[in-house]
């Protein structure tokens, strides 16, 4: 059963912190900037685990550009693949769920029907509320 939040809302303790990045892994604005500061995200690592939280890339590496969708795409199923790994241990580094914000929807720009979609594997995961049409 899937899980809903108000976007713009932060976690729970105990649930990891999923944002849009980029390939540079430079989090200066948006949920990633929260990444930064509030969940530990590194810098200079735009993709997967990074502190108490999890990066997906939906910017390019000089971070002016948005990836192309099916790029994106890939990254989500990485991370799908991961909380699906995952899904069986009762806490992952103390963590047991992804709270997800509308990643690539943001700065990114891109529209919430296109990314949400992408979500559908992904296992414990909290969602913004807006991905509820798109994800049930």
């Amino acid at each position: 059963m899937r899980k809903y939040h108000k976007d713009g809302s932060l976690p729970e303790s105990g649930e990891i912190w999923v944002f849009g990045s980029n390939l540079a892994g430079i989090h200066g604005a948006g949920a990633a900037k929260v990444a930064r500061f509030k969940f530990d995200a590194k810098m200079h690592m735009g993709v997967g685990l990074t502190g108490h939280s999890y990066a997906i890339p939906t910017k390019d590496q000089t971070v002016m550009h948005t990836l192309p969708s099916n790029v994106i795409e890939g990254y989500v199923n990485q991370f799908c693949q991961f909380t699906q790994l995952v899904s069986d241990v009762t806490l992952v580094r103390g963590f047991e769920r992804f709270f997800v914000t509308r990643v690539g929807c943001g700065l990114a720009g891109l529209p919430d029907y296109v990314i949400a979609p992408m979500f559908k594997e992904a296992m414990n995961c909290s969602f913004a509320e807006e991905w509820r049409e798109y994800l049930e």
